[in-house]
């Protein structure tokens, strides 16, 4: 029998381009959904507690759908390094979706959402130079992922060109999405260990109920809250919710079955799909240096997972 028939689903290539590229593309289109989330629930920048709140009920239900969905196929739910996982899953929802989105949401209500989805690629490549350095053995550091960075940094500092009328740096806006990347990328290395404390399913659905927690207590203590409900919004937060259910759902159990450098490829089409969504779906204007950012970026992860014949 030939070996590769072997491989589940989640290690089979065409599967796992498939479910990557699913994840990709639904988390692309977060971008406009989130701004116009925002507008429909009566959000504005300066409401920073009820950015928290929003973001905290997303989270909360995709990771109880996903708990649900767990229990109804018989995932095992027992942590299997005892307190030392429950620890883990604390730190890990505290980085993947507390802080992560924290910082996500607070930076795209003061950036445009195609200028935050090419700034986020940063995650990309910050993870894959991660990845390098904790799991040499499976993850090596190469010239052509040397190589891939600079393009990716470079189409990164692309942004900032041009006048002020095309965007420059801003803490509140790019200061918070580069640290959304960060948080994203960190957690991404984690999830390659989550199948060492408990089942990716249920860790992944813990991590996104209490994280959504974390970011809706906060919220309302902050005097956050979703005064404005229109059915149009609770649409927009019905595909938010499924948005992260989906991604998060298939991109930790990729990561989990799979070197970084195979499913983080499929990452470079977020930054190009969050751009044009953005632009096609708030009216946003689309700058020539995105465009320059996103080829840039798409280059420097192709370069890195080339395979050479």
């Amino acid at each position: 029998m030939n070996p590769s028939k072997q491989k589940s689903i989640w290690q089979q290539p065409l599967w796992v381009a498939v479910l990557a590229f699913t994840a990709a593309f639904a988390w692309g289109w977060a971008y406009p959904l989130i701004k116009l989330g925002f507008a429909e629930f009566g959000i504005t920048a300066s409401q920073t507690g009820s950015k928290m709140l929003f973001a905290g009920v997303r989270f909360a239900i995709s990771g109880l759908l996903i708990l649900l969905m767990a229990k109804a196929t018989h995932r095992e739910f027992r942590m299997r390094t005892g307190p030392r996982g429950r620890a883990w899953i604390l730190v890990f929802a505290l980085l993947n979706t507390a802080i992560h989105y924290a910082c996500f949401y607070i930076g795209l209500s003061h950036s445009a959402g195609s200028r935050a989805a090419i700034l986020n690629s940063l995650s990309v490549f910050a993870l894959v130079l991660l990845a390098c350095a904790v799991y040499p053995s499976t993850d090596r550091l190469t010239g052509s992922k040397v190589a891939g960075c600079v393009l990716g940094f470079v189409g990164i500092m692309a942004l900032n060109m041009g006048g002020a009328d095309s965007g420059s740096f801003t803490w509140l806006g790019d200061g918070m999405i580069i640290g959304n990347a960060l948080c994203s990328a960190v957690a991404g290395l984690m999830t390659r260990n989550m199948k060492c404390h408990i089942d990716v399913w249920v860790g992944t659905g813990h991590s996104l109920l209490l994280g959504g927690v974390m970011l809706a207590i906060p919220g309302i203590l902050a005097g956050g809250s979703l005064a404005v409900v229109t059915p149009w919004g609770m649409c927009i937060l019905l595909m938010l919710i499924a948005i992260s259910t989906i991604g998060f759902g298939l991109y930790n159990k990729l990561l989990s079955c799979n070197s970084v450098g195979k499913v983080a490829i499929f990452n470079s089409l977020i930054p190009v799909i969050g751009a044009v969504s953005s632009c096609a779906c708030l009216g946003e204007p689309f700058y020539w240096k995105y465009a320059l950012a996103a080829v840039l970026a798409a280059s420097g992860i192709y370069v890195i997972n080339r395979v050479k014949k």
